[in-house]
C-alpha cells in the first residue's frame, strides 16, 4: 500500500554506546489493527513491517464499548493485551530483518485518543462521559520498559501529540505525512475508521479538524453477511451491461462482503433503481444463496454515509468554504485505500464535486510515525501542527442533528 510521500531526510541521533546497531520503531495502534515498522537507526532505512488484528476487538469492535469495559472491569486487561500485541509485533519484525529486539532504542507511537488512553492505562471516563475531554493532548515521552515493552532497557517511548476531542496522534501523523499544513491548495483529509477524522484547510487559512462516530459497518459489524477484508470477501461490485458483477478476494465462492464491496453494491443498486431515495430496498439482493444484502444493511450504510457527509458539510460551513473550492481530498487509512471514490460519491458520502480529486494515501498515520522517528525536526514539527490546528467539536454543534438527518437519504 503506497504512502503519501517519500521518507524525509534522515537525521542521525545520539544513541547508547553499548548498542552497535540501533533500531527505531514506529507503531500505529489502530482501533482494528496494529502496525509496527522498524527503521535502521544509522541510515533510516525501513527494515521490516508487521501488523495484526488489535486483540482489543474481543472486548468490543466499538471503542466506546472497550472504554466502558475498562471502566467496569479495570483497564489492566485492555492495556495488557495491546502491549502484548506490540511486543509480539516488535519481536516478529526484529526476527524478519535478522536484528535483535533489544536494539530498539526509540519508539514513536500514534493512535486515536481511545487507543492512547487504553495503552497507557489512563482512565477512559473523560472520553465516554460528556463533555468527552481528552486528558493527554501534548506529546508524551516515557521509558518503554515501564509499559512492558521488551526492548533496550532505556529505550524511549514517545506518543505524538493530539489535536482535541477524539482527533488524536494518528491524525497528526497523517497531517505530517501529507504536508497539509504547508499546502497552498485547499485540501481535505478524511480518515475513515470506527471514527472518522476530517481536516480541512491550507497554509494560508490554517487547518481545522473534527471527528464523527460512524461505527464499524465497513468492518462487517451489523451487516448480515459482513466480514473484514480477506479471502472469500466480495471486495468489489460493478455493473457490466446492466448486470451486477463482483470480485472475490482470493477467488472462489464468496463467504461474505467487506466494506469496499458493500459501498460498491449500494451504489450499483442505486443506479439500477433497486434502492429508492429514502433508502428502501425493493427486495433482498442475493449475490449467491449464502451472501446477500438486506434492508438492514442499507440502513447501516446510510448511518455511516450520513455521519461522514454531515461532518464534511459542517466543516466546510465552519471554514466558509464551498466543496468545489477543495482541490484535493486525501483519503487515509486501509479502508480508504480500497474504497471506490465513485461509489462514495454516488451514495452521497463525499460531495460529488470532488470526483476526480480524491487521492488514496494509504496508512498515512503509520507513515507519519516513521517520519517522526527518523527525523528530530519533523518530530518537533508535530507539536506545531497540533497546536496550530483548530478543533471543531461537532458534538457541541446545534445544527449537526438536523444536517445529519438530511444526509441520510440518497440523491437518485
Amino acid at each position: 500500500m503506497p504512502g503519501c510521500r517519500k521518507m524525509v531526510e534522515f537525521l542521525p541521533q545520539p544513541f547508547p554506546e553499548d548498542v552497535e546497531y540501533p533500531i527505531l520503531a514506529a507503531v500505529d495502534v489502530g482501533s482494528v489493527s496494529v502496525g509496527v515498522y522498524l527503521l535502521d537507526g544509522l541510515t533510516g532505512e525501513r527494515l521490516a513491517a508487521r501488523s495484526m488484528l488489535n486483540p482489543q476487538v474481543q472486548y468490543g469492535m466499538d471503542v466506546i464499548q472497550r472504554c466502558s469495559y475498562a471502566l467496569e472491569n479495570g483497564a489492566e486487561i485492555l492495556s495488557g493485551c495491546i502491549r502484548s500485541a506490540v511486543n509480539v509485533l516488535l519481536r516478529e519484525a526484529s526476527r524478519e530483518c535478522g536484528r535483535s529486539q533489544e536494539d530498539i532504542v526509540q519508539i514513536v507511537m500514534v493512535g486515536n485518543s481511545y487507543m492512547q488512553h487504553l495503552f497507557l492505562e489512563i482512565s477512559a471516563e473523560p472520553l465516554v462521559s460528556a463533555p468527552h475531554k481528552w486528558m493527554e493532548k501534548e506529546a508524551l515521552c516515557f521509558r518503554a520498559s515501564d509499559y512492558g515493552l521488551m526492548v533496550y532497557p532505556w529505550s524511549q517511548l514517545c506518543w505524538l501529540p493530539g489535536i482535541g476531542g477524539f482527533v488524536g496522534a494518528d491524525t497528526v501523523g497523517c497531517l505530517l505525512a501529507s504536508d497539509m499544513d504547508q499546502r497552498d491548495d485547499m485540501t481535505m483529509l478524511v480518515d475513515i475508521g470506527v471514527n472518522v477524522e476530517i481536516v480541512l484547510g491550507n497554509r494560508q487559512c490554517g487547518l481545522t479538524a473534527c471527528f464523527t462516530a460512524v461505527g464499524a459497518a465497513f468492518e462487517g459489524v451489523k451487516i448480515v453477511c459482513g466480514m473484514r477484508g480477506g479471502p472469500g470477501a466480495i471486495d468489489r461490485v460493478y455493473l457490466e451491461e446492466g448486470e451486477i458483477k463482483f470480485h472475490v478476494m482470493g477467488g472462489g465462492d464468496p463467504i461474505g462482503i467487506c466494506g469496499s464491496g458493500l459501498l460498491d453494491a449500494v451504489a450499483c443498486l442505486l443506479k439500477l433503481g433497486e434502492i429508492d431515495q429514502s433508502g428502501r430496498l425493493r427486495e433482498t439482493y442475493y449475490f449467491t444463496r449464502r451472501v446477500f444484502l438486506t434492508q438492514q444493511d442499507i440502513r447501516e450504510v446510510q448511518l455511516v454515509k450520513g455521519a461522514v457527509a454531515a461532518g464534511i458539510r459542517l466543516l466546510c460551513m465552519e471554514k466558509n468554504i464551498q466543496p468545489e473550492e477543495i482541490r484535493e481530498l486525501l483519503l487515509a487509512g486501509t479502508f480508504g485505500y480500497y474504497l471506490n471514490p465513485e461509489s462514495a460519491g454516488m451514495v452521497g458520502m463525499f460531495p460529488w464535486e470532488l470526483q476526480g480529486r480524491i487521492t488514496a494515501v494509504g496508512n498515512a498515520a503509520g507513515e507519519g510515525a516513521q517520519i517522526a522517528a527518523a527525523n528530530v525536526r519533523e518530530y518537533g514539527r508535530c507539536s506545531r501542527i497540533a497546536n496550530n490546528t483548530q478543533f471543531f467539536d461537532l458534538t457541541q454543534e446545534p445544527q449537526f442533528g438536523e444536517i445529519y438527518i438530511s444526509e441520510l437519504g440518497f440523491s437518485v
